[in-house]
């Protein structure tokens, strides 16, 4: 990709992989699974991993996941060098380039990291260890650590189904590529609706 909109772009993508990377990778070769770390009493390093989607969410078999990510990453990868040599804004240009690098970065995880780390159960995984990964291409886990519980508390007992029961808010743990697909796609929500309804139909032209 040529240009300067088209440098920026590259910037983007390699800046927000260099990050997710060198953060998992820390993850995986100072924590065991489930370990955590108080950075404030809202915000953890909490060390979990997923053979699905994002914010741990499993619904379909790993070995298509893998690959529909792979498949799906270079569509967006080709529309993303679309829209730079058509000279879109570079603000539509770097929310696509969120999108694009949160999805090659837990692809990262799902192509190599069964294969480069042995497991994290009970034990601090190994980068190359010599008896071989946890699992084989296409097959690792994506690690996750962002947890947020904002709020924590006992539902009051006269609610029917959930009354005594603990509420936290936010649950769902997730990496920088999470979100950093989160962000893009609400970026084009709010501010480039309009340009996204456009670019895509042209394309489907």
């Amino acid at each position: 990709m040529g240009g300067s909109k088209g440098k920026g772009a590259v910037l983007v993508i390699i800046l927000l992989l260099l990050l997710d990377q060198s953060l998992k990778i820390w993850i995986k070769t100072h924590m065991q699974l489930h370990d955590s770390i108080e950075v404030t009493p809202w915000f953890y390093l909490y060390f979990t991993e997923n053979p699905g989607m994002a914010f741990g969410i499993e619904l379909i078999d790993k070995l298509f996941l893998s690959i529909f990510r792979i498949i799906a990453v270079g569509f967006i990868g080709y529309y993303l060098y679309i829209l730079v040599k058509k000279n879109y804004s570079f603000g539509y240009i770097t929310c696509i380039s969120l999108i694009f690098a949160g999805a090659l970065g837990n692809i990262l995880d799902s192509v190599f990291y069964g294969v480069i780390f042995d497991h994290s159960y009970g034990q601090i995984a190994t980068l190359f260890p010599e008896g071989g990964g946890y699992a084989g291409w296409l097959h690792g886990k994506v690690v996750d650590m962002f947890y947020f519980p904002l709020i924590q508390t006992v539902l009051p007992d006269w609610l029917p189904i959930w009354g005594g029961k603990e509420f936290v808010f936010f649950r769902p743990i997730f990496n920088l590529a999470d979100s950093s697909i989160c962000v893009g796609v609400f970026l084009l929500l709010i501010f480039y609706r309009r340009t996204l309804s456009v670019s895509l139909s042209k394309e489907n032209k």
